[in-house]
């Protein structure tokens, strides 16, 4: 279907329309809308090195050695197999600074091309110009809730 393919193209070429960077006072960076997406609509791709889980945890764990070392995993299930996309890495990929939300205006999605599973956000409501893109993490731990207290909002 035409709509499969579009948003097959937006997603291999990394197109990221409609969206900015800004850096808020106390919370660090945020993307924000430029135009208005509707419900359901496509926003962007949560980008990053797409593993099996072994390999996120080994990973992961390099990662703690270092406490400057912000964590942008991503763990998911796809076809009975955990995959991780992780996007620690600093790129100029924008879906990869999307700030959590329990009330968040957008929701994860898992989008196969050609049998890869790509973790897409879409709007879970309709978005107005202006209002910073959010999504719920779904972390509720308590070890992560002590580390980021803002994962309780």
């Amino acid at each position: 279907c035409a709509e499969k393919k579009h948003l097959d193209e937006l997603i291999t070429k990394g197109i990221e329309n409609g969206m900015t960077v800004k850096y808020i006072e106390g919370k660090g960076r945020g993307v924000f809308a430029t135009q208005h997406f509707q419900k359901g609509q496509y926003v962007v791709e949560y980008h990053g090195d797409l593993l099996l889980k072994t390999d996120a945890k080994k990973r992961e764990a390099v990662y703690a050695q270092d406490p400057t070392t912000g964590c942008y995993m991503y763990y998911f299930q796809y076809l009975s197999k955990t995959y991780c996309v992780d996007a620690t890495k600093e790129t100029d990929r924008m879906g990869r600074l999307i700030n959590h939300s329990k009330n968040g205006n957008c929701q994860t999605k898992l989008h196969d091309i050609n049998g890869i599973p790509h973790l897409i956000l879409v709007a879970s409501r309709d978005i107005e110009e202006g209002e910073e893109l959010l999504y719920d993490y779904g972390d509720r731990s308590k070890a992560s809730i002590a580390a980021h207290p803002w994962l309780k909002h």
